[in-house]
């Protein structure tokens, strides 16, 4: 070669160095957008299922569901119109043989002809009542303690005053029982509380005397609580959930354990197995406990089953979102499992017969084992530590698996519902107090709440008195409820 053709190369040699030390920072800047691409992507996939959830396919509350749409219930039609239907039986005015009142409107003069009736006795009188409230006013009782002295020794002996009249002047168990009920059964902030009684009874009551009404109320009933927690260890089966709520400004748990009769709520920092030792409920059970999945819950030996409507609302989500087929199938198949069980109870069996469970359970395992053929794991990236990232579809699909006898315990006993909503129903009101109040102040306001709250669930259940029931707890001898025969198939 040429000196100047050496040249060429030599120049061309060094282009081409240039040239790739210029590519290299563009190929890594490259590879670092391909990898904030697919963090953006999972980003956008993550937020897109977030806006896709519901209450109709998913965990969430109905409080939560967006505007941008209409939120599709998992209720099917019933046929039936609105309103009430034939054989309910309505609440109506009750007439009353012996009135407090009766005004007569008498006939003095002939509509006619003017003629004077006065004297004249009436053929017949139609009548009308008109059922109201008195003028309510405050009932003062005075209580006086005789002192005697004995003529024979000289001791001056003096009476006792009754147990619930303690100081000089204060309130009655009746109107203390009213303001109970007021903040505890129908969660009015105490200040308006307070307001109400001034207005409708004309007794103004201090946030300080409504603290110390619940704060004995609380005291009487804790072997009453006591005696609910025992009963709710020996039912047939057990509903129980639990939801978050603030004490302090404390992030705690309301733990909810109940029957269609007995209602007990506890309160604990903890989630989960910790705070099952420390209410003692469980630990102590033998049936069947009904929840939502919690893994908690598993560490105990006792019988377990997961409410299928939950599972529904996510196999909804599977198949309307993500055109799942297996979801939908699945699905359908659930709520003809729960329509054969409703008609055995219609009919009063005791449980379907071996073979049509067989049957059923069946059909759920080709259905979930299709589904889990096709549903891969995800993979871990080249260099990731710790577990990866699934799939809603393959979270569902391992937990169906894994707790298969716990999905179907409705199939295999009657006496387990289809569903938890027994719970659910009884934590509600709970959260209505967390909105209205924002955060329990003390751990001593929460217990006596949780405690207050409880007992009156359980009288509500048993279609007692709860006022009366009030009242007779601040007496100092509350109403006992029924404790034996608590759980019922629903």
């Amino acid at each position: 070669m040429t000196p100047e053709e050496i040249a060429a190369v030599q120049e061309e040699n060094r282009t081409l160095k240039a040239l790739v030390a210029e590519l290299l920072p563009l190929r890594e800047r490259v590879r670092q957008q391909d990898v904030l691409i697919a963090q953006l992507q999972q980003q956008v996939q993550a937020l897109q299922e977030r806006v896709d959830k519901d209450s109709h396919n998913s965990h969430l509350p109905p409080s939560s569901d967006r505007f941008v749409r209409q939120p599709k219930s998992l209720r099917k039609k019933s046929g039936k119109k609105a309103g009430g239907q034939p054989g309910h039986e309505g609440t109506t005015l009750r007439w009353q043989a012996c009135p407090d009142e009766v005004i007569v409107h008498p006939v003095t003069h002939c509509a006619c002809c003017q003629q004077d009736l006065q004297a004249m006795a009436a053929l017949q009188v139609e009548r009308r009542q008109v059922v109201d409230v008195p003028t309510p006013r405050l009932w003062v009782a005075e209580h006086q303690a005789e002192q005697k002295q004995c003529p024979a020794c000289q001791h001056i002996t003096v009476a006792s005053f009754p147990p619930e009249v303690a100081a000089p002047l204060h309130y009655g168990p009746r109107l203390g029982a009213i303001a109970v009920y007021l903040v505890q059964q129908h969660l009015l902030p105490w200040e308006r509380a307070c307001e109400i009684l001034g207005d409708l009874l004309g007794a103004p009551l201090s946030e300080g005397t409504l603290a110390s009404l619940i704060e004995r109320c609380a005291a009487t009933l804790h072997p009453v609580e006591e005696q609910i927690k025992q009963a709710l260890t020996t039912v047939e089966v057990l509903h129980q959930d639990e939801t978050g709520l603030y004490v302090s400004g404390q992030r705690h748990w309301l733990h909810v354990a109940c029957t269609e009769q007995l209602t007990h709520y506890a309160v604990h920092p903890k989630r989960g197995q910790q705070a099952l030792e420390a209410i003692g409920i469980l630990p102590r059970f033998g049936g069947t406990s009904v929840h939502d999945g919690w893994r908690a819950y598993f560490h105990y030996a006792c019988c377990h089953a997961l409410c299928v409507v939950h599972l529904l609302r996510e196999l909804t989500y599977l198949a309307e979102e993500q055109g799942l087929a297996w979801a939908a199938e699945l699905s359908t198949l659930l709520l003809d499992m729960k329509a054969a069980t409703d008609q055995a109870r219609t009919q009063g069996l005791a449980c379907l017969h071996p073979l049509e469970v067989a049957d059923w359970q069946a059909q759920f395992v080709v259905i979930v084992a299709q589904a889990d053929a096709t549903t891969p794991y995800a993979q871990a990236p080249p260099g990731h530590k710790g577990r990866v990232k699934q799939s809603a579809a393959r979270n569902l699909l391992d937990r169906l698996l894994a707790e298969q006898e716990a999905v179907l315990a409705f199939l295999h006993r009657l006496a387990v519902p289809f569903d938890n909503n027994q719970a659910e129903r009884d934590v509600r009101m709970v959260k209505v107090q967390q909105k209205v109040s924002g955060s329990f102040r003390s751990q001593a306001g929460v217990v006596a709440f949780c405690r207050i709250r409880g007992y009156l669930s359980t009288l509500r259940k048993q279609g007692l008195h709860l006022l009366n029931a009030l009242e007779a707890t601040l007496r100092g001898h509350p109403v006992l409820p029924a404790f034996s025969h608590s759980s019922s198939p629903e």
